[in-house]
């Protein structure tokens, strides 16, 4: 279960820093037996996206490629059956220009990137994967025609440009690279959004109860970034929650302005929780509205969607 979260959030992770350069199909199916591809990119020409604040990852995605992202060691079956993903899309190209009677160019193929924690030296060289002068350590790359490239995170070297690709990592990399993301200027996008992945993952390991060592070290911390989140959230909403009492013009303005921001802290709240305000959970507004402000946030920090719901639903028969 924990792996599929981890694989979840490499995927979305991935498809939010490359989405401003080109198109993402996620996943993306490719024929023969049914197989999916975790992040299928298309650069896009006209993108205003830019690429070098991505590093590493930037450079990888300066072609049509494929991303497969392993949350534990790969394996030489798993890199096979990257490969043969590889080869499909290849087909499919292939065929394509074949039906418009033209030929396939060599910039049309993609490329291959599987990103892994750590691979042995049998691993890479059983797949003739080898470093090259242009290309960061960590970054091996198999035969020409192959077009593929193994991304070992635990080799790359901790500088701004791998951040981003270090993130998926495992341990102390990974806790160091999100020390790293923490410290980037505040109005950075990228970091709010990969900050917003991070929020996300802590909410799905953290109704894990069986997590191993790791991710509950990785729950513990992520958990300050959540609940810095959580009181950055407050304090927007009720500035303007007391600028809407302002602008009225009505005596109690202030007081008015705290109690619309309160409502908006429980929306955004609810919103930053479980990704959206459905009917359910806007019923439970008011209610949670008549709870001190540090018992709300608890309340809303530690249940679940259901166990809210259930606490709002026994107190109102």
């Amino acid at each position: 279960m924990t792996r599929f979260i981890h694989d979840q959030f490499a995927k979305d992770y991935l498809e939010e820093l490359l989405s401003p350069l080109g198109e993402i199909q996620s996943p993306r199916r490719v024929a023969g037996e049914v197989r999916q591809i975790d992040v299928y990119f298309v650069p896009n020409p006209t993108a205003t996206g830019d690429r070098s604040t991505l590093g590493l990852l930037g450079k990888l995605a300066t072609t049509t490629a494929l991303f497969e992202p392993f949350r534990n060691p790969v394996t030489v079956t798993e890199i096979c059956d990257c490969l043969l993903k590889l080869l499909e899309v290849r087909g499919e190209l292939q065929r394509e220009t074949n039906r418009n009677s033209r030929n396939l160019s060599d910039t049309e193929l993609p490329k291959l990137w599987i990103i892994t924690p750590t691979a042995s030296v049998k691993l890479l060289s059983g797949f003739g994967a080898t470093l090259k002068a242009d290309w960061s350590n960590g970054v091996y790359l198999m035969q020409e025609y192959l077009r593929t490239g193994i991304i070992v995170i635990h080799q790359l070297p901790k500088t701004p440009e791998t951040l981003w690709l270090r993130i998926l990592g495992r341990g102390n990399v990974q806790k160091q690279a999100i020390d790293e993301l923490e410290d980037l200027p505040v109005d950075s996008q990228i970091r709010t959004n990969a900050l917003e992945l991070f929020y996300q993952l802590q909410e799905s390991l953290g109704l894990n109860q069986s997590l191993a060592v790791e991710d509950r070290e990785l729950v513990m911390r992520l958990r300050p970034l959540f609940q810095e989140r959580l009181a950055e959230v407050e304090r927007l909403a009720e500035q303007r929650g007391e600028q809407r009492g302002e602008q009225r013009g009505e005596q109690r303005g202030e007081q008015r302005g705290k109690q619309e921001g309160k409502q908006l802290v429980v929306e955004n709240l609810l919103r930053v929780r479980f990704g959206s305000l459905d009917e359910e959970l806007s019923a439970i507004i008011e209610p949670l509205l008549a709870l001190p402000p540090e018992e709300f946030t608890l309340l809303l920090v530690q249940l679940s969607r259901e166990e809210l719901l259930a606490r709002f639903r026994e107190s109102n028969p």
